[in-house]
């Protein structure tokens, strides 16, 4: 039988700790939240792998250093309202529930979307809302926000979920797919967006941004 209690402080301490990842806030969530509580049954024992665990339809969550290393260039305060894009079956809003005042966890799956609501309120996380929806959207309505994290990664630019974020607003997004690909951090200055290389990662291609394929004579 699988100590997970003791999988998620080995996952803490030799892959979270060893990438730079300071933020005690980060640090104490990983360690308390039950990452195998939103893996299917069978993948369980997967859950605190060094890796992204694949689940139905493609989707996966992210790696725990990737998505620690993504919220922690957030820098999420303990009042932002934040957009999680793509929050599969919830750990990610899981994590940044700990740090923020409120999330809005966007997820077109319907299964999925299920099943983060289920979980997240089994756990007592009641400042969390799991709305089920394109994730090409986003959620403009609940908006704009102070944080943006986008789950997976995109190969256009997603201008319409950025358009969302408050002046001085951050968001996190994977661009690009395989070995090129880079967690980046982008920041609104008023109608302008600057950007800066978080880290080399990849991600799994979330449904509606792919790019447009080319149109060839």
């Amino acid at each position: 039988m699988v100590d997970y209690a003791a999988a998620r402080t080995k996952m803490v301490d030799g892959q979270i700790r060893p990438n730079d990842v300071t933020d005690h806030r980060i640090i104490a969530a990983m360690l308390a939240i039950p990452r195998e509580a939103f893996v299917p049954a069978s993948l369980k024992p997967l859950a605190y792998l060094d890796r992204d665990v694949v689940l139905a339809g493609g989707r996966a969550m992210l790696q725990p250093m990737v998505l620690a290393k993504m919220v922690q260039a957030a820098e999420i305060g303990a009042s932002d309202v934040v957009l999680d894009v793509g929050c599969a079956t919830g750990y990610s809003s899981a994590l940044i529930a700990r740090l923020a005042s409120s999330v809005v966890a966007v997820e077109e799956s319907t299964e999925l979307a299920n099943t983060a609501g289920d979980v997240l309120q089994t756990l007592g996380f009641d400042n969390v809302a799991v709305v089920e929806g394109a994730l090409k959207d986003g959620l403009a309505a609940e908006g704009p926000y102070d944080v943006i994290v986008i789950e997976g990664a995109v190969e256009v630019f997603p201008d319409k979920i950025a358009a969302q974020l408050k002046d001085g607003g951050r968001l996190v997004v994977i661009e690009g797919l395989g070995g090129s690909a880079r967690a980046m951090l982008y920041v609104r200055s008023g109608p302008d967006l600057s950007g800066r290389v978080i880290m080399n990662a990849a991600a799994h291609l979330l449904p509606g941004f792919a790019r447009e394929p080319a149109f060839v004579f």
